[in-house]
């Protein structure tokens, strides 16, 4: 009992540097820019215009009122339409889906065969891919156009979800190559002399060791396609306008007085479902970037 009370020797206090003063204060100073301006949207979301009106933006609301997410949410108008976000936030549901099939699909497999298969020309191929990541949207935005209308898709979701897998693929391709190039070569042997070919290997050997990487790219893919504004309104065509471009039109669309409240409230109903995903998901997509899936 002596001889464990000799050794014990106590934790050194860390001290408070500069340098951690410094950091702190960097951090405090980056969190407080993003969390103000939310906190204004979110309490200016439940006040009345009468409190409005009076300018104080950081006070509290006097009187709670849930009256501008419900207009916001079903009346608020977008051009001659008043039907709320909430037509918007189904076509942008209707866009969700198809994109992300197609895009986890087709990046999936193609970075699953650049790592794993010794694809001619597979360095070049991923270097020229990797370049077109670094091209302005607006510089093929009418090539794009050409190309969708050609194919017969153009002014459909279809046509939408297209061009985001298209626009996704050189990068997701890097994330899903960098992950698969870490599976032991003998593995892949092992499956190709027991006959497996090129989609068996894939679909029962690659897919069930993926569940990281595809949660990682689920979640920044729901992120960048939920919040477009460019494609949607570009190629969605009248009738598939997703949800940001009816807050939009909804801000701008205003007559007489402007409606602060149901504008914060319709931006809050906008950004509530990839917040969503991140509180559901933010586990798996931490899991997924240490098991390798955003590396060199």
């Amino acid at each position: 009992m002596s001889t464990m009370t000799d050794n014990f020797v106590p934790r050194r206090k860390k001290r408070i540097t500069g340098r951690s003063i410094a950091i702190l204060a960097f951090l405090a100073m980056c969190a407080a820019f993003f969390c103000i301006p939310l906190y204004v949207v979110i309490v200016t979301s439940f006040k009345t215009m009468d409190q409005i009106r009076l300018g104080e933006i950081f006070s509290l609301p006097v009187t709670w009122t849930l009256e501008p997410w419900r207009e916001a949410w079903s009346e608020a108008c977008s051009g001659i339409k008043c039907e709320g976000v909430s037509a918007g936030f189904f076509a942008s549901l209707k866009i969700l889906f198809p994109s992300l099939i197609l895009s986890l699909s087709v990046s999936s497999v193609t970075g699953y065969a650049l790592a794993l298969w010794n694809v001619r020309w597979a360095g070049t191929f991923m270097f020229i891919l990797f370049m077109c990541a670094f091209v302005p949207f607006q510089i093929i935005m009418i090539p794009m156009i050409i190309l969708t209308g050609k194919i017969g898709v153009y002014g459909t979701i279809w046509g939408v979800a297209v061009v985001h897998a298209v626009l996704a693929l050189p990068i997701l391709t890097l994330i899903f190559r960098n992950f698969y190039k870490d599976i032991p070569g003998e593995i892949m042997q092992a499956a190709i002399m027991d006959s497996g070919s090129f989609w068996r290997i894939y679909r029962e050997i690659i897919l069930p060791m993926s569940a990281n990487i595809f949660i990682v790219v689920l979640i920044l893919q729901i992120t960048s396609i939920w919040n477009d504004f460019l494609i949607g309104i570009t190629f969605g065509g009248l009738n598939n306008k997703p949800m940001t471009v009816i807050l939009a039109n909804t801000v701008i669309s205003a007559t007489g007085e402007s409606s602060y409240n149901v504008d914060m409230a319709a931006a809050l109903l906008t950004a509530i479902p990839p917040l969503l995903i991140y509180f559901v998901l933010g586990k798996f997509f931490v899991q997924g970037i240490t098991a390798g899936a955003i590396k060199g």
